[in-house]
């Protein structure tokens, strides 16, 4: 790769080079995101039985929890994960092409990345996961010498540790997760949050101040969940997976990897969709057969099943490329940093005590409903916004920092609507 010094060459991606299917996958996984969340939002996730039982759409929320798990629990984090892969290969190869180090511009990306998750987690919501993919991405360089094959070899490897760590752990009864656990649970009661009030803490906040006690104590559970989840391996997994996609260049050219995708989504769904019929049962069931049953569930259902979900959506696109629905689920996609972030903005002013205060009050299909209404809006204001602008607002300050030179953002030609989309 040749060197150069500063990063003069380095320019981030031009609109005309973007890949609208690209795009398009990102805005999809995003609305999956809202979708997962936003019951954590609505402080519905955290919720006694007994509240939630007595919820007027009680009956259609035990429904929908059991459809969540079917469809959206973990498939689409593992869209995200694939596609900041894709993302890394693309970065390198950029880079590459303008004659700039492209690993010293992919460190700056990641550690700027770090910071904004690290805010994000801190001052905002403790379901942050940006902060956990720029530190496991600051590994990605590391497996790019290796062939493909070594590096899906690896990648499986990833995906089925957690497997051998739950069973180990389970048959053992250690428990790798109790210092997070044990310093959650002290910053907790350091500022009288109990089980008791957990579920309503948020919607009774009269201040920030008591938002930002509850976030420091969350940053703790978000530890606890990623060790306790073994998520580390799981996404540093579904991010080679990524990085290969990203350097033989499918989204490039769906049409020649047509085969491949239609292999992808029939084997997905053939064992995705079983499977997920029973990850879904040990799910709203509080693991009914176990830690590792469950995580063994999870393996065999929620990654087929997210590789299914995007290579239809290639097979999807290669028969419809012209349908305007390519164009409205890439706008947000464009600008998946930028919206991922007010998400949780919106879902702060619609539930926390600081806001509106709907939080505790809402059952789990009016929150998804709610969550479907907030990613409706993101689509028009996205759609607009890059009407003006060549990128999302976190964008942009993220790419400047990124390569360090002033970009412009404002279009020269408003009005043009090829531009925009």
């Amino acid at each position: 790769m040749p060197e150069s010094k500063g990063n003069s060459g380095a320019t981030p991606v031009k609109a005309s080079r973007r890949h609208i299917f690209l795009d398009a996958l990102r805005g999809f996984a995003l609305l999956g995101v809202c979708l997962a969340n936003y019951p954590e939002f609505s402080l519905y996730t955290f919720q006694p039985d007994s509240v939630a039982a007595a919820m007027p759409w009680a009956a259609t929320d035990k429904v929908v929890k059991f459809l969540q798990y079917f469809f959206i629990d973990g498939k689409f984090y593992t869209l995200f994960s694939l596609l900041f892969g894709i993302g890394f290969s693309i970065i390198i190869s950029h880079a590459a092409e303008r004659g700039a180090d492209g690993f010293r511009i992919f460190y700056r990306r990641m550690i700027i990345l770090a910071l904004i998750g690290c805010t994000h987690l801190m001052l905002i919501w403790s379901g942050d996961i940006l902060l956990l993919y720029a530190l496991l991405g600051m590994l990605l360089p590391l497996f790019r010498n290796l062939s493909d094959k070594k590096i899906l070899i690896v990648a499986g490897i990833m995906l089925l540790i957690p497997i051998a760590i739950d069973g180990v752990c389970e048959y053992t009864g250690t428990f790798l997760a109790r210092y997070p656990f044990e310093k959650w649970w002290y910053y907790a009661g350091l500022y009288g949050i109990t089980e008791e009030n957990f579920g309503t803490w948020l919607r009774d906040a009269p201040s920030y101040r008591e938002v930002s006690q509850f976030l420091v104590q969350g940053a703790w559970e978000r530890l606890y969940e990623f060790v306790d989840g073994n998520r580390y391996f799981k996404v540093l997994g579904l991010f080679l997976i990524g990085f290969v996609a990203g350097r033989r260049k499918i989204y490039a050219d769906l049409q020649s990897h047509k085969k491949l995708l239609r292999s992808i989504a029939i084997r997905g769904i053939a064992v995705g969709l079983p499977f997920s019929v029973l990850y879904a049962i040990s799910g709203v069931n509080g693991h009914l057969w176990g830690t590792t049953m469950h995580t063994i569930l999870y393996t065999v259902s929620v990654y087929p099943l997210g590789g299914a979900y995007a290579a239809l959506l290639g097979l999807f696109c290669i028969a419809h490329p012209d349908l305007a629905m390519w164009k409205w689920f890439a706008a947000p996609g464009r600008m998946a940093l930028t919206n991922y972030i007010f998400q949780s903005v919106i879902g702060i002013i619609l539930f926390y005590g600081i806001g509106i205060g709907l939080g505790a009050s809402l059952g789990l299909a009016q929150t998804e409903i709610a969550a479907t209404g907030v990613f409706t809006f993101q689509i028009l204001f996205s759609k607009i916004w890059l009407r003006y602008f060549q990128y999302g607002p976190l964008e942009w300050v993220w790419r400047m920092l990124t390569y360090g030179k002033w970009l412009k953002i404002l279009k020269s030609d408003p009005h043009n609507r090829q531009t925009a989309d």
